[in-house]
Parts: structure tokens; C-alpha cells; sequence
């Protein structure tokens, strides 16, 4: 393979979540009284961790989100993910191909901007779990500042032992994007939500799945 290890985001990634969790965000917001369409939250907050919001919201209003957002963001999301949650078509081929490459350990790993109990609602609903030991998940909550900043992908190969030029991130969001390469990581953007041109600075762009374990140079 051409690379040591594969970090992977999470939402969009590995789990077809970003629309259902967009269509629950703005909706949300739009009910405490932040006109906020779909679009909008894909463009704002898509691959941002949850204080993103809260920021945004601050920096454009002045107003602060109510006490006990987060805890009611998130009960109505995994209460979708329940519902609708499925793998982004393809992925599981390719943590196979990946996890064929050797009998020590897959050579991969996750790194999100969700909360750990977010990923694994989100990998329960999806079937994903089995590809997840709790060794090679990490969280924005793992770290003190999570995408764009480089931390939590320094973090994640730091504790898998590789160095940062030996890795690669999959990412579908500019922040992600952002985050790899100031961790001196290559990239490639999975365009399935986001048009190539809002990936900017990523090593490489695919549509499909099918198309990674070609950018990889794995053996398939």
C-alpha cells in the first residue's frame, strides 16, 4: 500500500449521516430562532464539531444557544440515525482490503469531530462496529481543538505510531481538508456530498468508494 495508515473521517465516510444530521441541525436551529436551510448547515457546520455552532451563532447574533442544546441536538439525531442510518455504499470493501493487509492490526484508523457516543450510535446503526475497536477511534473530545486545526489527526497517528508523512486522511469536508494538511498529511476528497472545487488543497478527489483502493495503491 502507499501509505502506513488510513485515518478516516466518520460522518460522511463511513456512515451516510450528514444529511440526515444537517436536516436535524437546521431544522433545530430555525426552531430556537436561526433561520437556517439545509444548505446552510452543510456549508457552516458540515465536518465541524458541535461548539462550531455555538460559535457561529454567537459571532452572527450575539445570542448564546439555550442550556441543554448539545443534549437535545444530539437525542433527536441518534434518534434519526436509528431510523435511517446506513454505511456509505462501498466502505465496507474497502476496511476489508485493509484489514486483509495484515495480521497484526488494521492499518487504518478514525478520526472525528463527533463525540465518541456519536460514532459508535452511528456504527451500531450502520452495521459498522465490527470494523472499530475502541483502540483505533478517536474524537475531537480526545483533543483540545478539533477541525481545521491538526490536532486530532496528529493525535490519531501519533497513538498508531506512524509518522504524518506516512499517512492519508479521507475526508468530504473543508475543514477536514484543512486539518490534514496542516498535519503534513496527504488527502483525498470524497466528493459524494461536497463538489471537488469546496475541497480545495486535498490530494486527490474520488466519487465513489470504488475509486479509493486505487488512490490507496491497494491490492484489491
Amino acid at each position: 500500500m502507499r501509505y502506513d495508515l488510513v485515518i478516516f473521517d466518520n460522518d460522511g465516510v463511513l456512515v451516510d449521516s450528514e444529511p440526515v444530521a444537517n436536516t436535524i441541525l437546521a431544522g433545530y436551529l430555525t426552531e430556537l430562532g436561526h433561520p437556517t436551510s439545509y444548505e446552510d448547515s452543510v456549508r457552516d457546520y458540515m465536518g465541524a464539531a458541535v461548539h462550531r455552532v455555538h460559535d457561529l451563532v454567537r459571532e452572527r447574533t450575539g445570542q448564546r444557544l439555550p442550556d441543554g442544546f448539545d443534549e437535545t441536538l444530539h437525542a433527536r439525531t441518534f434518534a434519526a440515525f436509528a431510523r435511517e442510518l446506513a454505511p456509505v455504499p462501498g466502505v465496507e470493501d474497502v476496511l476489508a482490503a485493509l484489514t486483509a493487509l495484515t495480521a497484526h492490526g488494521a492499518p487504518y484508523c478514525l478520526a472525528s469531530s463527533g463525540s465518541h457516543e456519536r460514532i459508535r450510535v452511528g456504527h451500531r446503526a450502520a452495521g459498522l462496529s465490527r470494523w472499530f475497536g475502541d483502540r483505533i477511534v478517536f474524537s475531537a473530545q480526545d483533543v483540545g481543538r478539533g477541525k481545521p486545526a491538526p490536532d486530532l489527526f496528529l493525535h490519531a497517528a501519533r497513538t498508531m505510531g506512524v509518522p504524518p508523512a506516512r499517512c492519508v486522511v479521507v475526508e468530504d469536508s473543508p475543514l477536514g481538508v484543512q486539518a490534514a494538511r496542516a498535519a503534513g498529511m496527504d488527502v483525498y476528497g470524497f466528493t459524494g456530498m461536497m463538489p471537488a472545487e469546496r475541497l480545495a488543497g486535498a490530494t486527490g478527489h474520488f466519487a465513489d468508494m470504488k475509486e479509493l483502493p486505487r488512490l490507496l495503491e491497494l491490492p484489491v
